[in-house]
């Protein structure tokens, strides 16, 4: 069974371990924010420790089981170089290791699972691998220390300073003391933010407290975005591996929430943005063949080994990951309950996957007629477990810190900044990123809420808390909104938070100085926006036509590299 994600951990009084690790930078957690910020920091010269309570590094596009959620300019001068590194080692290792036909071996632009969710639908596993390639040689050399398979259990606050964090062995139960004069906090849930009784927020804002159009108008701390337990599937004909009937798929097979058509063992779903009814198979027509519209089709979405490529001697199969709407799980909160029903509701949530698998193979209606596809088959393998689901499940929705400043609907969403006047330009930016703000339903009653918004900047006071002088945030745990953490919490920009952290650590190790000093003196921001943009090659703002999401998106972007703000 796959272990409960980050967030089970609670204000402790850990024993007080002899190992202490010291370093310029303390970075808990190792998803994709996590890696960026180690990453850029040890490059940059300066020691690092890095935890990670999985195996795997990678979070949400690993550990998780999700192909990376980019924008329409990824594979442009807009992306951090060090993210196109990451991009460009997971095509280099198909190329270099899969049988590969030639017509996909010389595609500068291989999408090895040709999903359309994504310009690189991948298997988790092959990402894992490539992030670690990316941070060997820093091992190496002893600048970057990881601790695989730790979480958080305790940390010490002096004042306005987190002076230690106290680290857990998962198999050994071993803890560790890591002190640093600058902490990250890239957990998936913000798990130092409650250890170290740093000011935070989790749920909804009330919509008087920004002023925001889509928020309730009484602040719900209980409504957070659905998790999604993933699991990959293979298309193997000819071969039943049909799932035992899981405990709770009766009350998964008929219960009905109030915004759904019904229950979500069925095709039936929501459109997010129109909220209307809509029906969409696992196959559109033959299995083996291209479907005849990507808009009726789960299986293509998110497939991440497509055939096409592949020459014909390959002897598997096609693979695709499961993160659709029938496996996001709403009926209760990680955050803000009780640890015991923190337990309950990820359990709860890996019951609904299995439950969805089991209707798949032996209750859904099947394009040529038939009742079920025991032919899909559970690939834990692809995901590093042996249940066939994800280490970890997809978090959308983190606590967040109370930051210096907090990017609200106001700055992106186009609606209430009116068509074509662009997001709002921050003098303090540290990176670019744009997703459409997409909530997916909440534990709250809630259904999507699915609006676009404009492609923004991500401010250098959003992540840093205003009570805390050496943490900094660096995962879905910035200072946004409920609302606005739809739009902030996708791989790219994860990983662009993350390169922030690591450059403003750098900074400050350089000039003696703490985060919000940087914020606060034009010059010192200037000299982290020189960093980022010269010597990193960061974007730190859209060219005018991509920002206003005017017709004309396709001018350069390589000019905006050296923007300092």
């Amino acid at each position: 069974m796959s272990t409960p994600a980050n967030g089970t951990a609670t204000p402790t009084s850990p024993a007080h371990p002899t190992d202490v690790l010291t370093a310029d930078l303390v970075v808990v957690g190792g998803g994709l924010g996590g890696v960026a910020a180690a990453l850029t920091a040890a490059r940059l010269g300066r020691r690092v420790v890095l935890t990670e309570r999985s195996p795997w590094l990678g979070g949400q596009l690993t550990t998780q089981g999700v192909p990376p959620d980019e924008h329409a300019w990824i594979e442009t001068s807009a992306a951090s170089p060090s993210y196109v590194e990451l991009r460009e080692g997971v095509r280099a290792h198909y190329r270099r290791h899969y049988p590969l036909t030639a017509e996909a071996a010389a595609d500068p632009h291989l999408n090895p699972g040709a999903g359309f969710v994504s310009r690189l639908c991948h298997e988790p596993r092959v990402g894992a691998l490539v992030l670690e390639e990316m941070v060997s040689p820093l091992l190496a050399s002893g600048r970057l220390t990881w601790l695989r398979e730790h979480e958080p259990v305790g940390a010490t606050r002096e004042g306005g300073e987190i002076s230690s964090v106290v680290v857990r062995g998962r198999r050994t139960g071993v803890e560790r003391r890591l002190v640093g004069a600058l902490v990250a906090d890239a957990t998936e849930l913000g798990d130092l933010l409650p250890l170290a009784d740093v000011e935070h927020v989790i749920g909804a804002e009330a919509r008087a407290e920004h002023g925001e159009l889509h928020a309730p108008e009484v602040a719900d701390p209980l409504d957070q975005q659905a998790i999604s337990w993933c699991c990959a599937l293979e298309w193997a004909p000819g071969c039943d591996h049909t799932v035992p009937r899981p405990d709770r798929y009766d009350y998964f097979a008929t219960q009905v929430a109030p915004f759904w058509p019904g229950p979500q063992l069925s095709f039936d779903d929501v459109e997010p943005i129109s909220l209307a009814r809509r029906t969409r198979p696992v196959f559109d027509g033959d299995p083996a063949e291209a479907p005849t519209s990507l808009a009726k089709d789960l299986w293509h979405y998110r497939r991440i080994l497509a055939r096409q490529h592949l020459r014909p001697d390959f002897p598997g199969g096609e693979i695709t990951l499961v993160n659709w709407p029938q496996v996001d799980y709403w009926e209760a909160p990680l955050l803000g309950v009780a640890p015991q029903q923190q337990h309950e509701a990820l359990e709860d949530a890996r019951q609904l996957t299995l439950s969805f698998v089991h209707w798949l193979q032996t209750a859904a209606p099947r394009g040529d007629g038939g009742t079920g596809y025991p032919e899909l088959r559970l690939r834990g393998d692809v995901l590093g477990t042996a249940d066939g689901l994800a280490m970890e499940p997809y978090i959308r929705e983190s606590r967040r810190i109370r930051a210096l400043f907090t990017v609200h609907e106001g700055h992106i969403g186009k609606q209430m900044r009116g068509e074509g006047t662009g997001s709002e330009l921050f003098e303090d930016s540290v990176g670019t990123g744009y997703y459409r703000i997409d909530l997916h339903p909440s534990t709250a009653g809630r259904t999507y809420v699915d609006i676009d918004c404009f492609p923004f900047q991500i401010p250098l006071g959003a992540l840093i808390p205003r009570d805390v002088t050496n943490l900094l945030a660096a995962n879905k745990n910035i200072g946004t909104t409920h609302i606005t953490n739809g739009a902030y919490r996708l791989h790219p920009v994860e990983w662009s938070i993350g390169e922030a952290v690591g450059a403003l650590s750098v900074l400050c190790a350089e000039r003696g100085v703490r985060p919000a000093d940087v914020h606060a003196d034009p010059a010192l921001r200037g000299e982290l926006q020189r960093l980022l943009s010269e010597d990193l090659g960061v974007t730190l703002a859209w060219p005018e036509p991509v920002r206003r999401n005017l017709p004309d998106l396709d001018a350069p972007i390589a000019a905006v590299g050296a923007h300092s703000g």
